[in-house]
């Protein structure tokens, strides 16, 4: 992923510009000393302490931070006495990989094959940044990398010289073998040659490799489009088509869906995909929409790995939909309707430019700092979320926050449907299907916007430019009094920064947004839209596990549940284990002496100790939430500073316990999940999902060890959902559903952050703001107390 290069564009309808090039720092050189060689060599040595051995031992951790910054004299430093790097970093530690960068690892492991035939048959499922240690990257905020924040490391007697260069970065890769079927993880060392402004050269260095037995890793976008092509060329399936009136392939969409795990045929040691078949009316409209016309009858088993159909079978002939003449959504005479002709420009202006400084992937908002990352399979990742309080100085929330999993059941007992059990975060990767932005208006604004490169899966470097989009956005009223005496009032607009990416899923469309608002909140929002996933009914057919949308056509219900891994760090340096988690319902008094008007209720803390204790379910009855506290640092009051997390609309799972793809997706148990970081646990259902035969793996594996809470380096889990029931109005594109919760400070200010935001302008020009009546008479705007005499 990239900053994009500066420009300015304007579209009918939004303009969009992106910031300045990222600032450059002046690096004096000097010699590297045997000290500060010794240094190098002690962060690389310390990157590579195991997660399990620093949550253990906590000193040793400062002991090596210690050694990393032991006091060497240098006449290398700031106005500010902040030594200047020795030496040029080009990159931040969380920087996404650059394409140059996949390159080298793919090529590094290409080369690091034992024969030709195991070279020729490596497929590249990812490549991604291998993120370092938590305190490699405090160091490079400290001394590398601007604002520069040396109180992110422990104070050392005598002052800290830091060393001259940061650890290596390393690249994480997921190689599928297509010849053997075996799936390896690689790590490979990426070292700068040169940094200049060429861009750097870099070679790679293959650190260790491991084939891992018994998985399926995700499927890949040309995998799709070579079993679509199997597919319609394989002899019984074109004559399947000609018996429902279908000769013309071109009209044939073949939808690839992972098979999941149901028994022991769907065992990893085959590959293997379960299409699901439209048919088109129109091969000259590439815009129809085929889904309208979904294929019944027809089973379809697909080896992956070899590209051949292993079964077939037409086991019913149900008569294609008829083609609904409301199934198009193309603008007006295309789709067969007429527009709107009464929409008038809506046009958002920033002439000063926007709020927001970029430098690279590091961002600075109305006190707000992070950084943006991206991933294939996450997408959007927000690190090192951080709020600048003042005197208080930069006060971390969170280390990393992003989506990690999404499961999408479907409520049919019916075949295919009761298939269709997608996890299109590991089965496919939510990043790798995202959108360029670049060609329409998906933000509106003053935009900057960030590429992101890919490997594809024969280990080429794929870049989507403009994929993650961020601007500000106006939000209503921020805060407002009217003093009912005087009437004189205060108010305030509320203005945010949304920071998101948009991806396509077969038929689904899903928008991924984090939200950084001014009063302190960060709220994380999915938008569901695209298009319903349906199937046909035979002329008189109905089913009760849906609605029918269109003649011979309905729409299963099913359920949407996302993952957000959020790695709190609540006013705690990189690393430090100083948070626990409440949960806080409230209580009905009970009738007494305590409540003699039968009026009481209070608010009950609960602190979650084990892991085992905080498998928690969401419960609207008691307004329940839950809060990430610093056991050591405390506000005006006395009370420790923390961030709740505030659940918005959600559900649970509405299968049975032994559904069959709740093996798969045991962590759609709970509401929350909460763990002691682990650097290896990062995903809830396990690293491959797809075909995975054993049952609970990941998330719900992890937390039997019931480990300790009360005071600890903490990640949340929060499992959130919505159930489907189509309507007709979702039919042909889908409005826009909004899921997502909230993280809300919660004592970790003495009073609003807010108070400072300064008014805008809002006074009234009669001429052209008036709301006027129907007859054309401006309405008056009464005073606040002349209104009330």
């Amino acid at each position: 992923m990239a900053s994009t290069p500066e420009k300015a564009t304007h579209h009918s309808s939004c303009f969009v510009s992106s910031q300045s090039a990222p600032l450059r720092r002046q690096v004096a050189s000097a010699a590297v000393s045997p000290a500060t060689a010794a240094a190098e060599v002690a962060v690389q040595a310390w990157s590579g302490v195991s997660s399990s051995e620093r949550r253990d031992d906590q000193s040793i951790k400062k002991a090596a931070m210690a050694s990393l910054i032991r006091p060497q004299p240098s006449t290398n430093a700031s106005a500010k006495g902040i030594p200047i790097m020795l030496r040029a970093q080009s990159s931040h530690p969380l920087d996404p990989l650059s394409a140059a960068e996949i390159s080298v690892a793919v090529a590094t492991v290409r080369a690091a094959g034992a024969t030709p035939e195991v070279r020729d048959g490596m497929r590249f499922v990812e490549v991604v940044l291998l993120e370092p240690d938590k305190n490699v990257v405090a160091l490079a905020d400290a001394y590398f990398f601007p604002p520069f924040q040396p109180s992110l490391l422990p104070r050392i007697k005598g002052g800290a010289v830091i060393p001259s260069k940061l650890p290596p970065r390393r690249a994480r890769l997921i190689v599928y073998n297509k010849k053997s079927n075996e799936t390896s993880i690689w790590i490979v060392e990426l070292s700068e040659v040169h940094a200049a402004t060429r861009g750097g050269h870099h070679r790679g260095k293959v650190i260790s490799s491991q084939i891992i037995r018994d998985v399926q890793p995700p499927m890949d976008a040309m995998e799709y489009a070579e079993c679509e092509a199997v597919v319609k060329d394989y002899p019984p399936f074109r004559e399947a088509m000609k018996k429902r009136g279908i000769e013309d392939m071109d009209l044939v969409m073949v939808d690839a869906w992972c098979v999941g795990y149901h028994s022991e045929a769907d065992a990893p040691s085959r590959r293997l995909a379960q299409p699901l078949i439209f048919c088109r009316t129109e091969s000259d409209c590439p815009m129809e929409n085929g889904y309208a016309r979904p294929v019944a009858g027809i089973y379809v088993l697909v080896d992956m790995q070899n590209m051949v159909v292993i079964e077939f079978e037409d086991r019913k002939l149900v008569p294609l939909p008829p083609a609904d003449p409301l199934r198009n959504y193309t603008p007006g005479e295309t789709r067969g309707g007429v527009d709107r002709s009464d929409v008038k420009p809506l046009q958002i202006v920033q002439p000063e430019g926007p709020s927001f400084r970029v430098n690279g992937h590091y961002v600075e908002w109305q006190k707000w700092n992070f950084r943006i990352g991206f991933t294939p399979r996450e997408g959007l990742v927000i690190h090192s979320v951080a709020y600048v309080d003042g005197s208080r100085g930069r006060r971390p929330i969170a280390h990393r926050l992003s989506f990690v999993e999404m499961v999408v059941p479907y409520g049919d007992p019916n075949a295919p449907h009761y298939r269709k059990n997608a996890f299109d975060a590991g089965e496919d990767g939510l990043g790798k299907n995202a959108h360029s932005l670049k060609k329409g208006c998906d933000c509106l604004g003053y935009i900057k916007y960030f590429d992101a490169h890919f490997t594809n899966f024969t280990g080429g470097v794929d870049t989507i430019e403009n994929c993650v989009c961020m601007h500000e956005e106006d939000h209503g009223i921020l805060w407002k009094h009217q003093d009912w005496r005087t009437g004189l009032a205060e108010v305030r607009r509320s203005r945010r920064l949304t920071v998101s990416f948009i991806c396509t899923v077969a038929n689904y469309e899903y928008g991924f947004y984090w939200h950084f608002y001014q009063d302190g909140k960060i709220e994380a929002e999915v938008k569901l839209t695209g298009i319903l996933s349906l199937g046909a009914l035979q002329p008189g057919e109905s089913r009760r596990y849906g609605t029918t949308i269109a003649p011979g056509l309905y729409a299963p219900v099913h359920q949407h549940f996302f993952v957000a891994r959020m790695d709190m760090a609540v006013d705690c340096k990189p690393g430090e284990p100083y948070n626990q988690v409440v949960e806080v319902d409230v209580k009905v008094e009970e009738p007494g002496k305590n409540n003699v008007h039968n009026n009481a209720f209070y608010t009950e803390e609960t602190l979650l100790r084990t892991e085992s204790q905080a498998m928690r379910d969401f419960n609207p009855l008691s307004a329940r939430h839950w809060i990430v506290r610093n056991t050591r640092t405390v506000n005006r009051t006395g009370q420790l500073t923390g961030y709740k997390l505030v659940p918005g609309s959600n559900c649970l799972p509405l299968a049975g316990s032994e559904a069959k793809f709740l093996r798969r997706a045991a962590f759609l148990k709970h509401n929350l999940w909460v763990t002691p970081y682990a650097r290896d646990e990062t995903f809830p259902g396990g690293e491959f999902p797809n075909q995975n035969p054993r049952v609970g793996e990941g998330l719900a594996s992890w937390v039997k060890q019931n480990r300790s809470l009360e005071e600890t380096d903490i990640v949340l889990w929060y499992v959130f959902g919505i159930t489907h029931v189509p309507r007709l109005e979702d039919w042909p594109v889908m409005p826009v559903e909004h899921i997502g919760f909230m993280l809300q400070p919660h004592g970790f200010f003495n009073c609003s952050p807010a108070v400072d935001v300064p008014p805008g302008a809002c006074e009234l020009d009669v001429k052209d703001a008036d709301v006027k009546d129907s007859g054309g008479v401006v309405k008056p705007i009464p005073n606040g107390l002349m209104a009330k005499l």
